[in-house]
């Protein structure tokens, strides 16, 4: 090619490389109310006439994703909002729960609904059923009642299955229900469940005398230590339960909800387990399993430790509510919704739930 049209071949190719290079630093970073203004949008089309989200689940999705719009900057008057109440409001049941008929979920779909109706409550309008319902977790609670006093693996958790084997993570929610709902960290039931979450540590304290601390001692937390204890990242070669993100998250989370001081040992073992994990590219110990469950509880926890910043083990900073809003807008879907696209496992292949959890996690990142 002749010399004279190289030169203007050139030029206008570092002229387009300045050019999208200037583009590229000028293009403003997402922020969290335009990806939360996109999952809402999706949301509204996604509602059922119903006012149900997936209703196939039972209303446990719903609770979710209209709390996920309530703490998006929806108001009670929204067709959306008001329609998801109403669809809620309907599984009250006489004993005061929140449940489907025959539901074996009742702990978690009652918790769900009050963190949702506190969510709307700002006129009072529902603090006739945010009282009986929280009643109704109260009186399920795994404590002397049900022949489980406090040297018993089930004393203060929550559960759900046909053998209702309390578990953290319904322990967790209920904890976040009861606090949402005005109980102090003085209360009798969340210091019961402060007895079990502590029991869900993988560190020997005098709080915590199981079997499976010593086995592992990391300061994470596990799924259960009821029934021969479960953790849902497996067992280690001395029988010890795996800790993991998610649930290590809930714990730390749960023990500031409890009052518990963030000089005690179990806040600084946690804390320290944080550190040593920290990731936004899975739920550390479980891949993709739980992914968008494990972003809401990151966001919840770290919340409630007031930190704006987390310090890895290898010493680098990380403001984690850019992060995390970085990483959501890079999974966000071309229709504004999320799911989890590398695991089916707990309903994240659903769409309207994975979005409920992405808009709770972003509400914490304004």
């Amino acid at each position: 090619m002749c010399v004279r049209f190289l030169a203007p071949l050139a030029l206008l190719l570092a002229v387009s490389t300045l050019s999208f290079a200037q583009e590229t630093a000028t293009k403003p970073a997402p922020t969290a109310q335009h990806l939360a203004a996109r999952g809402v949008e999706y949301l509204r089309a996604a509602q059922a006439d119903d006012g149900s989200f997936s209703s196939h689940a039972g209303p446990g999705i719903t609770a979710i994703a209209t709390a996920g719009l309530l703490r998006s900057g929806l108001t009670t008057s929204d067709p959306a909002v008001s329609k998801g109440l109403e669809y809620l409001l309907g599984f009250t049941q006489d004993d005061g729960g929140v449940y489907g008929e025959g539901s074996r979920y009742k702990n978690y779909e009652t918790s769900l609904a009050i963190l949702c109706l506190t969510e709307a409550n700002k006129d009072g309008k529902y603090d006739d059923v945010i009282e009986k319902a929280q009643a109704f977790l109260k009186g399920i609670q795994w404590d002397e009642e049900e022949d489980h006093g406090p040297d018993s693996y089930y004393y203060g958790g929550g559960g759900y299955g046909s053998h209702s084997r309390p578990d953290l993570s319904n322990t967790s929610f209920l904890i976040d229900a009861l606090v949402a709902a005005g109980n102090g960290p003085d209360d009798p039931a969340i210091q019961k469940a402060l007895v079990f979450v502590s029991r869900t540590q993988n560190l020997e304290s005098k709080y915590n005398a199981t079997p499976f601390a010593a086995k592992v001692g990391d300061g994470g937390f596990y799924y259960t230590p009821a029934a021969g204890g479960t953790s849902q990242a497996g067992k280690t070669e001395n029988g010890g339960l795996r800790s993991y993100g998610s649930m290590t998250y809930a714990g730390l989370k749960s023990m500031i909800y409890a009052g518990v001081d963030k000089d005690d040992p179990r806040v600084k073992a946690a804390y320290n387990w944080i550190k040593q994990h920290f990731t936004l590219e899975e739920n550390p110990g479980m891949g993709a399993a739980g992914q968008f469950y494990y972003y809401h509880t990151f966001a919840k926890a770290l919340h409630a430790m007031e930190v704006d910043e987390v310090t890895d083990s290898d010493g680098k900073s990380h403001d984690w509510q850019q992060e995390l809003v970085a990483t959501l807008a890079d999974l966000q879907q071309d229709d504004g919704s999320w799911l989890n696209t590398g695991s089916e496992r707990w309903l994240e292949a659903d769409p309207n739930l994975v979005t409920g959890y992405a808009l709770l996690a972003l509400s914490y990142c304004k």
